[in-house]
């Protein structure tokens, strides 16, 4: 991943909207020349959860988990939301998946429908996703997983996800033909020790009958040479 120096490069809008980026290639660039210039390279790791520090230091304790997450969260999300063109949905993106903040939870209509559909969360009076609803989703999250609620999150939007759902409808119909078939098998194999008991009896007995055949042969000729 480029350093926020090297998008800074005034050329950089112009290629990214040649790679499809489209109007999000202004504010990446806008927001790299405010990272680099204004606020140092270092600044996004002073967001960062100290339990998920940079190669090289030690974790340290994040805190007390509230209703609303760690302060340090609620700190790094806040001060991304100053960058050019961040909403709250890409500074918890950014807080979960780069600065190590499992309770950010990125909420979009989908996981709103999941919310209500799933988790008993009302629908309230606004048909489109408020800043006030927004928060709410987080919080019932984060009441049920607590520091894994992002990412507690990203499972249920994947797998509820029609391409994902698809391929997990086919694999534990799947699963069921091996398990019925594994049934099968252990019911085949459960008569194999009662076959091998017998056939070990039998040739247990067959070798003592040959022992005593050879026994009181012996015993025959030691009489006639008597």
């Amino acid at each position: 991943m480029p350093s926020p120096s090297v998008l800074a490069d005034p050329r950089v809008e112009s290629h990214l909207r040649q790679l499809g980026f489209g109007y999000r290639a202004k504010y990446l660039y806008q927001t790299a020349v405010l990272i680099s210039q204004g606020r140092g390279p270092a600044w996004l790791d002073s967001l960062r959860n100290p339990e998920s520090p940079i190669l090289g230091q030690k974790p340290r304790p994040a805190g007390e988990m509230g209703p609303q997450g760690r302060e340090g969260y609620r700190a790094a999300h806040e001060a991304l939301l100053a960058l050019q063109g961040v909403g709250p949905k890409v500074a918890d993106c950014v807080c979960l998946m780069g600065l190590g903040w499992g309770e950010a939870v990125p909420v979009d209509t989908h996981v709103w429908q999941i919310a209500q559909r799933d988790y008993k969360f009302g629908k309230g009076k606004h048909s489109s996703l408020t800043k006030a609803t927004y928060d709410a989703v987080g919080d019932r999250f984060r009441s049920l997983w607590g520091k894994e609620a992002g990412w507690a999150h990203s499972i249920l939007f994947t797998a509820d996800l029609r391409v994902f759902s698809e391929r997990l409808v086919a694999k534990l119909e799947r699963t069921d033909v091996e398990f019925k078939q594994d049934e099968d098998v252990k019911a085949e194999l459960a008569e194999v020790p009662e076959l091998m008991t017998v056939k070990a009896v039998k040739r247990e007995f067959e070798e003592e009958e040959g022992l005593e055949k050879v026994v009181i042969s012996t015993r025959t000729k030691r009489q006639r040479r008597r």
